[in-house]
C-alpha cells in the first residue's frame, strides 16, 4: 500500500528543533514533504502574502526529506505546497504543524501561526494538526511529546476528522512526572491582558514594547488551560467557520431594521 504523503509545516521557522522532532516522528508514519517558512513567524495568525514576493527554496535541512524553506507566513507555505510544489500530482493526506516552542491554548489559537498552517489544510478539506509544546525555550525538550504526536497523527490517518475541522494539540512542559494521558476538549476563556511599554532610543524617538500578563477567567475542568495545569495533553477541535450561529437568531429578534 501507498504511504501516506504528510505535509509539515510550522511558524517557528525551518530551522527550529520543534520542526526536526516533528519531521523525524513523521518519517515513520509516510512520506514527508516540509514547506516552512524561512524566518519566525509567531503571531502572524492567518496572514497571507498579498502585496510582496514569495520565494521558495529547496532546502537539504532534513535527511532523506523533500523540504523547502518559504518567505512567507504559514498559510503562504501550505498553499505554495499544494498549489505550486504539488501542482498536478498527488496532495496531501495531512497536514501537521509544529512542533511550536510555546502554548498555543485558549485566546491563543486566534493568533498562532502554526495552527493557521493546519486551519489552511482544513480549509482545503485535508485533515490537520498543529502541535505545540507549553515551554518557550529555544533548546527546549521534545522527548515526552513525541510518541503522543504519533499515536495521535496515527489515528487521524486512519479515522478522519469531520470536515473542516483542525486539531489543536498542546503538550505541557517536560515535568518529572509523566504525562497522565489526552484530553479532548475545549479553549478555555482567558486572554492576555496587554500593555505597552513606551522606550526611547539612542535618537530619542520613541518606540513600544507589547508586554503583558495571561489572565484565565475559567474555572472548568473540561478545556486546554486546566489540561495542560494538570499534566495532560489537551486536544481542541478548531474550524474556520467563526459564524456565532447562537447570535443569529436574537439579531433577527431585536433588530429592526432587518427584511
Amino acid at each position: 500500500m501507498q504511504k501516506p504523503l504528510i505535509l509539515v509545516s510550522n511558524d517557528d521557522g525551518i530551522t527550529s528543533r520543534g520542526i526536526l522532532n516533528l519531521v523525524n516522528v513523521m518519517k515513520e508514519l509516510g512520506e514527508v514533504l516540509v514547506v516552512a517558512p524561512n524566518s519566525p513567524q509567531s503571531g502572524m495568525g492567518h496572514a497571507i502574502t498579498v502585496g510582496d514576493t514569495l520565494r521558495l527554496n529547496e532546502s537539504f535541512l532534513f535527511k532523506d526529506v523533500k523540504a523547502y524553506e518559504c518567505s512567507g507566513t504559514p498559510a503562504d507555505c501550505v498553499k505554495m505546497a499544494r498549489h505550486f510544489v504539488l501542482k498536478g500530482n498527488r496532495q496531501p493526506d495531512i497536514v501537521v504543524s509544529g512542533v511550536n516552542h510555546g502554548s498555543n491554548t485558549s485566546i491563543s489559537v486566534l493568533y498562532s501561526g502554526t495552527m493557521s498552517a493546519a486551519i489552511e489544510g482544513a480549509i482545503e478539506g485535508t485533515p490537520a494538526i498543529g502541535f505545540s509544546l507549553c515551554d518557550y525555550s529555544h533548546q527546549a525538550d521534545f522527548s515526552h511529546t513525541l510518541e503522543f504526536i504519533k499515536k495521535i497523527t496515527q489515528q487521524v490517518l486512519k479515522k478522519g476528522l469531520p470536515k473542516g475541522t483542525a486539531l489543536n494539540v498542546n503538550f505541557p512542559p517536560k515535568r518529572n512526572e509523566a504525562i497522565k494521558g489526552v484530553r479532548v476538549c475545549r479553549q478555555a476563556n482567558a486572554k492576555w491582558v496587554e500593555d505597552f511599554d513606551q522606550r526611547f532610543d539612542p535618537n530619542g524617538r520613541s518606540y513600544f514594547w507589547m508586554t503583558g500578563n495571561f489572565v484565565n477567567f475559567d474555572k472548568g475542568e473540561d478545556n486546554d488551560e486546566w489540561a495542560i495545569a494538570n499534566n495532560y495533553v489537551s486536544v481542541v477541535p478548531c474550524q474556520f467557520d467563526l459564524t456565532a450561529h447562537q447570535a443569529i437568531p436574537i439579531l433577527n429578534e431585536a433588530w429592526d431594521i432587518l427584511d
